[in-house]
């Protein structure tokens, strides 16, 4: 289970203090998948990154009792001046998994090519996020953090996707944000609005979508 405890982040700015995220709190089981949704800059990917670790809360607490991967279609994790084999060479090697058989996968996978070859910094922002994905699927996590993933790639390789996580892994937990509300529809079960650093939660997605339409249109 993941238990996210009255957590806030505030992050300095010029003249003050911005507060993204006010005192949330949720938990999240075996198997469940919550989706999120928010305008841009509501504070989504700061929350996967605080539920991933990369980043701690200003105040709250977060636990975690299983296993979570880092956001996928990120690539901040990366050694970028290490070639992306080296990188799964890395990853392996931390998690004690077979790099020869990563490595097969992950060259099928991203069909990057000769660019696996090559430093990570040369990497597009979309190279970078299908070496991250494929990363994550040689790693079996309890917990998968998808970040927008749906923007990253064309519609071959998110099928590849799909099947990697929603087929294969379906058993998982997830906490998914994504652009495309019908993203978030066909694959949660719970969901919620993220707006002006405070989160309601809903157990229909239609009744999260009209929220999440409503404060779009209070924003204009």
């Amino acid at each position: 289970m993941i238990k996210v405890e009255h957590v806030s982040k505030v992050y300095p700015i010029r003249g003050g203090n911005r507060r993204v995220l006010d005192n949330i709190s949720f938990t999240l089981g075996r198997g469940e998948k919550l989706g999120i949704l928010g305008r841009n800059g509501a504070g989504k990917s700061t929350l996967i990154r605080l539920v991933s670790g990369a980043e701690r809360p200003t105040s709250g607490n977060i636990a975690r009792s299983m296993s979570v991967s880092w956001p996928l279609a990120f690539g901040g994790a990366f050694q970028t001046s290490l070639t992306g084999l080296d990188n799964v060479r890395f990853i392996s090697r931390i998690y004690r998994q077979d790099y020869k058989k990563n490595i097969d996968f992950v060259a099928e996978f991203t069909e990057l090519g000769l660019y696996l070859k090559e430093p990570v910094r040369s990497y597009s922002q979309g190279m970078r996020a299908r070496l991250a994905f494929a990363i994550s699927m040689i790693i079996e996590f309890d917990c998968y953090l998808i970040d927008e993933i749906s923007a990253v790639g064309d519609a071959k390789f998110h099928e590849k996707c799909e099947a990697e996580l929603f087929n294969k892994r379906g058993d998982r937990a997830m906490l998914i944000i994504a652009h495309d509300p019908n993203y978030v529809r066909h694959h949660c079960q719970k969901f919620a609005v993220l707006h002006d650093g405070k989160m309601s939660f809903f157990q229909d997605f239609d009744q999260a979508n009209n929220k999440h339409h409503h404060n779009l249109q209070m924003s204009f």
